[in-house]
């Protein structure tokens, strides 16, 4: 998962995407990239490794001016933690410079590198989004805006984009709108971002959130709304509102946080802890499901796990050795609430177990005498091929253990898990549509014959993630 922001007639347009950036950090914590456009034309990128505040000092923001600006903050699966996968993508266009931002995963990226590097593609990373440039250089259509729609109509899977050639500005939405993009205004000029939580440390005014298919042109301080993308069947994917997105951004056109407090009533009602002195959350993203878990039930809401906020989420973490060794020092139980008492702790999901099993052993060592864990979204049991890290199936507790198992093996008196049929009520999903394919095996494309998650070492063309 990632982050994506643009902003275009608007003085200092670095500086605002440092701000834009710093409100999706949570969406990728491993490489940040910045691209601004001056008022001759040229674009200047600065990438690296790490967090916004770390890679964009003052000095370094001042060396990228101009009023247009895109940015792009990143996690990855396996084995393609290097700068050379940073974004945006920056390259010599026959219009100008043309760069790119992309949240998603294209899952016939793998096909389409093969058969560019056969005809003389030259790569300078395994990042699916630098396909999508080369298909973007190789179109032999006339105008831009149609060597763009010749590279998407060539791609599959999850893409929500934000490029520029020159000083326009482009923002598109795959058909099936996995990802989430929304337009703002921003005093004469426009803002583009993954969430409006990155809108709102700007002061931009939301206009709309980008539709599954929507594909705009912003020049001039004007929107072009250009025809979209061919249909298909809306899968807006779950997770985003269970676990990535902010509570104070507004996604999928509903509110993050009363999602969330309605999955947690939903949890309540579905699996109920009676006799139980108090509730709690596993922060920060589980906080409102808490919340709607207690409401429901009547059970007290306490702080009974307290988060270190210098560290990172331990979900996107590049490798699992640094996800388990930032588990450890994430979280700490408050003693004089857990202390001799029955405890139901919620959390939004269950990915491998790691994280938890170290949790309730905390809590159980802080005296708890009955420790009932709540999970707010059904058992994951398949890989994402749409851009989120869940690299084998194997790894996927739920993929291998039945829920007892599972129990036993973390260590608690109860164990539940929200129905998938209780996850789609509490978001509505009715009106909108959504993949679950993470829970349910109800994949909605093709996907690929080998997966990078599964087999990056033996791949001849490896690809990584956006």
């Amino acid at each position: 998962m990632c982050g994506v922001f643009g902003v275009t007639n608007v003085p200092d347009a670095a500086k605002e995407t440092y701000l834009g950036l710093y409100a999706l950090q949570h969406r990728g914590q491993e490489s940040v990239g910045i691209a601004a456009v001056d008022e001759s034309g040229t674009t200047r990128v600065h990438r690296g490794m790490g967090v916004v505040s770390d890679i964009f000092k003052p000095k370094v923001l001042d060396t990228l001016p101009g009023s247009t600006a895109i940015g792009h903050t990143r996690y990855s699966t396996s084995g393609s933690s290097e700068l050379a996968n940073a974004q945006p993508c920056v390259v010599d266009y026959h219009t100008g410079s043309l760069a790119l931002a992309h949240n998603g995963n294209l899952t016939n990226a793998a096909e389409l590198k093969e058969d560019l590097v056969t005809k003389g593609s030259i790569f300078q990373s395994n990042s699916d989004s630098e396909v999508l440039v080369h298909l973007i250089a190789r179109s032999e259509a006339r105008e831009p805006e149609d060597q763009i729609l010749d590279a998407l109509e060539r791609v599959e899977g999850a893409y929500s984009l934000v490029l520029t050639i020159g000083d326009t500005m482009y923002a598109i939405v795959d058909p099936r709108g996995f990802r989430p993009l929304v337009l703002g205004e921003l005093g004469d000029g426009h803002v583009v971002a993954s969430e409006t939580c990155a809108l709102d440390i700007v002061g931009a005014k939301v206009v709309r959130e980008l539709n599954p298919g929507d594909w705009i042109k912003i020049k001039d301080g004007k929107v072009q709304d250009l025809p979209s993308l061919s249909p298909k069947k809306h899968t807006r994917c779950i997770f985003e509102l269970i676990y990535f997105s902010r509570p104070d951004s507004v996604v999928f056109h509903q509110s993050v946080d009363f999602a969330r407090r309605q999955l947690g009533r939903r949890l309540a009602q579905e699996h109920p802890a009676d006799g139980a002195d108090c509730v709690f959350s596993v922060p920060d993203s589980s906080n409102a499901m808490a919340l709607g878990y207690s409401d429901e039930s009547g059970i007290r809401l306490e702080h009974g796990l307290i988060r270190n906020h210098y560290v990172g989420r331990t979900f996107i973490s590049p490798g699992q050795s640094s996800r388990t060794e930032k588990a450890k020092i994430k979280f700490n139980p408050v003693r004089g609430v857990v202390e001799g008492k029955s405890v139901v702790v919620v959390d939004d999901s269950l990915v491998r177990g790691t994280t938890s099993r170290g949790l309730i052993r905390m809590i159980r060592e802080a005296g708890a005498r009955e420790i009932h864990l709540r999970i707010a979204s059904p058992p994951i049991t398949g890989p994402c091929y749409y851009g989120i890290d869940t690299p084998t199936k194997e790894e996927l507790i739920a993929s291998t253990h039945t829920v007892e198992e599972i129990r036993q093996h973390l260590d608690v008196d109860s164990l539940g898990y929200l129905s998938a049929e209780g996850l789609h009520q509490a978001v509505d999903s009715d009106k909108t549509g959504f993949c679950d394919a993470c829970f349910t095996g109800a994949y909605p494309t093709v996907l690929p014959k080998q997966s990078s998650r599964n087999n990056a070492a033996d791949r001849r063309i490896p690809i990584a993630t956006s």
